[in-house]
């Protein structure tokens, strides 16, 4: 599962995390998708507070998880970010995240399709080039496409 062509996320398991069965909650696993996006997006420069300045952040409009195989408290999990899809102007995208257990045992994918909004206007936008150049930075699918919208 290394690639290193791919971001890769690690992720410590929570004693919260974890449904009545003992395994990984749903909706964690939407968290941690979720977690490693903007360690991402941190990591590369674009943080909360910039996205606050500018008056732009991302929102998302699906997001779907297929669940694979049971994660447990004592595994160590990695998640990954890839773009499937995007307009050229990266105002619109689709990311597919893939949780790893102990380094080599796929347990969810979990796909999203996202835009970039206006905080302000409430309204989808064009990301400033910044932005752009982020998401260009982004690990992408094999079969990666340029969208029309």
């Amino acid at each position: 599962m290394t690639d290193p062509l791919t971001y890769h996320k690690k992720i410590e398991i929570r004693w919260s995390d974890l449904d009545p069965n003992f395994h990984l909650r749903h909706s964690a696993y939407y968290d941690f998708g979720a977690f490693a996006r903007i360690s991402f997006m941190t990591e590369h420069g674009l943080t909360p507070f910039v996205m606050q300045q500018k008056q732009i952040g991302p929102i998302l409009f699906r997001e779907e998880c297929v669940f694979k195989k049971e994660i447990h408290f004592s595994d160590s999990v990695q998640v990954n970010i890839k773009l499937v899809k995007a307009t050229k102007d990266m105002s619109r995208w689709t990311m597919l995240h893939e949780v790893w257990k102990n380094d080599n045992i796929l347990s969810a994918l979990i796909t999203i399709d996202g835009a970039w909004i206006d905080t302000g206007l409430r309204k989808v936008a064009i990301p400033p080039e910044e932005f752009k150049a982020i998401f260009e930075q982004l690990p992408r699918t094999d079969n990666f496409e340029w969208t029309i919208r």
